[in-house]
């Protein structure tokens, strides 16, 4: 349980760092590469993502089968099943610099209509970089799900967090001296490389953990494929999601579409942050409360328990977005990007459903149900593609945001929540009633907001500071007093105790 408090607690400061730098880093990084370069890096980025695609849902199997047989006991079969993930791994490597060389020969006639040559070099020199990061970091990767299996959130985190922190350390210099989008590349590969190490030594210093390379189990190998099969159309549907637009925009649009989008997409993943951060500790104590045969009502209590304070946190960011987010994007990341905020809101407000349940699809992943979702998907992300390209051509980023949005509420709202309560046997209709009950301040707050915006017009970010710090008071007295039940009070209170005890070791740090 300290594991998972203090999880969640770095995952949420993990996000803070991150947004500061964001803050800081992002507009900087705009300025120094300009729209079109910039939006050349953000186009190869998208082609990492499907390279992460190769992962084939692998490493979620590691959590999911280790963390249970933690719950057996059995550790002759774990050493095993490392073995053969490793083995596995090591072979998605070797696919990986195989379709990374396809992937370089074929970049000039994907985007040779709308990039310049001096851009199409420069991202066949990304291409390369990248394929020998994934190279290295797949077999490398196993490590840190079993970190995770074993519930060691905190040293997960604070790896995550020491990520944040170095990359604009080392990469702000050299592109002051003009080695541009290039060096981001080579940074982020060394960093990756080196926190991947780290999980190796931690692993085998303070887990032990073994590995075993005898002869393989065939029948339980295609038990972890036929569970890592539905998790890894998971993976494609939400790369079509995440990386495809910007995909499809540099092939019909070129580069500044492109980065208008990128700028998007950081608020969304940034917003999807604070949610997953929450849930992604939950599929081992999930996959061992499923081994116990928990009942479908204590499924039900800890999707509305994790539910609920989801929705708090992200209530509160969306609805500060829609009052705030314009003028913000506007000093921040300048003029050209205005249609930035339409983009976000397009995408974030039907997203909220599907992050505040995603408990319910580590509860699916657990009771190994998780094929009706991910071939319900795989059939929503089809549609994704069919109207995005027609919708991005006509309308650029606005229309691939509409593209992404009208799917997710077919998809992951409407057909998922009735499989949730019928299939799986969750309680949806009381989640619903908790969720109801939490909009009713949120709503009054949203009012209040647009009363602050009405009396106080101006744009100025000293103005725009105290707009948000005023608004965000008046939210949680809100909620406080209307809307959050006793177990939530107390964690708030003990989540803030616990930053003003480490607040008060590091001053005593100082002083000494």
């Amino acid at each position: 349980m300290n594991q998972l408090k203090a999880g969640a607690i770095l995952s949420y400061l993990s996000i803070l760092v991150n947004i500061i730098i964001a803050l800081l880093y992002t507009p900087i990084v705009l300025r120094l590469l300009g729209q079109s370069e910039f939006g050349l890096y953000s186009l190869i980025g998208s082609i990492a993502g499907y390279l992460s695609i190769l992962d084939l849902g692998l490493g979620n199997a590691i959590v999911r089968y280790t963390a249970r047989n933690r719950a057996l006991g059995d550790r002759n079969l774990e050493s095993k099943l490392n073995g053969m993930f490793l083995v596995l791994y090591t072979f998605i490597g070797l696919l990986t610099v195989v379709i990374g060389i396809l992937l370089y020969n074929y970049i000039e006639s994907m985007f040779g209509a709308t990039l310049t040559n001096i851009e199409i070099e420069k991202a066949k020199l990304m291409v390369i970089i990248l394929i020998f990061n994934f190279a290295i970091s797949f077999p490398l990767a196993v490590f840190g799900s079993i970190m995770q299996a074993y519930e060691r959130f905190i040293a997960v985190k604070v790896i995550t967090l020491v990520r944040y922190i170095i990359l604009p350390i080392f990469s702000l210099p050299l592109l002051f001296i003009g080695y541009g989008s290039v060096s981001i590349v080579v940074i982020t590969t060394i960093i990756n490389i080196l926190c991947l190490l780290y999980n190796v030594f931690y692993c085998f210093k303070h887990l032990r953990v073994k590995f075993h390379f005898g002869k393989i189990d065939y029948r339980l190998l295609l038990e972890v494929i036929g569970y890592s099969f539905f998790i890894f159309l998971n993976v494609i549907v939400d790369q079509i999601y995440w990386n495809t637009d910007q995909f499809v925009l540099g092939i019909v649009a070129g580069t500044a579409p492109v980065a208008v989008y990128a700028v998007a997409m950081q608020f969304v993943k940034l917003y999807m942050m604070f949610s997953t951060s929450i849930s992604g500790v939950f599929l081992p104590k999930v996959s061992i409360m499923v081994a116990n045969q928990s009942s479908s009502k204590e499924l039900t209590d800890l999707l509305i328990k994790v539910g609920r304070i989801q929705y708090i946190i992200m209530a509160l960011i969306i609805s500060g977005f829609v009052l705030f987010g314009q003028p913000f994007i506007r000093l921040w990341a300048g003029k050209n990007y205005n249609d930035a905020y339409y983009i976000v809101l397009l995408v974030m407000i039907p997203l909220t459903i599907p992050l505040i349940q995603n408990v319910g699809i580590s509860i699916l992943q657990a009771k190994n149900l998780h094929g009706f979702r991910s071939i319900v998907m795989i059939v929503v992300a089809a549609v994704k593609i069919i109207i995005s390209i027609p919708l991005a051509s006509h309308f650029l980023g606005i229309g691939a945001a509409f593209a992404t949005a009208v799917p997710l509420i077919i998809g992951n709202i409407i057909i998922m929540n009735i499989y949730y309560q019928r299939k799986i046997g969750l309680n949806m209709t009381l989640f619903w009633k908790n969720i109801l009950l939490i909009s009713v301040p949120v709503l009054i707050s949203l009012g209040i907001g647009y009363g602050i915006n009405y009396v106080f017009p101006s744009e100025e970010i000293l103005f725009l500071f105290y707009k948000i710090v005023f608004f965000s008071i008046c939210y949680i007295g809100l909620l406080w007093f209307l809307a959050l039940n006793n177990y939530e009070r107390q964690m708030f209170e003990s989540t803030i105790q616990s930053f003003l005890k480490v607040a008060g070791k590091f001053k005593r740090l100082s002083k000494q």
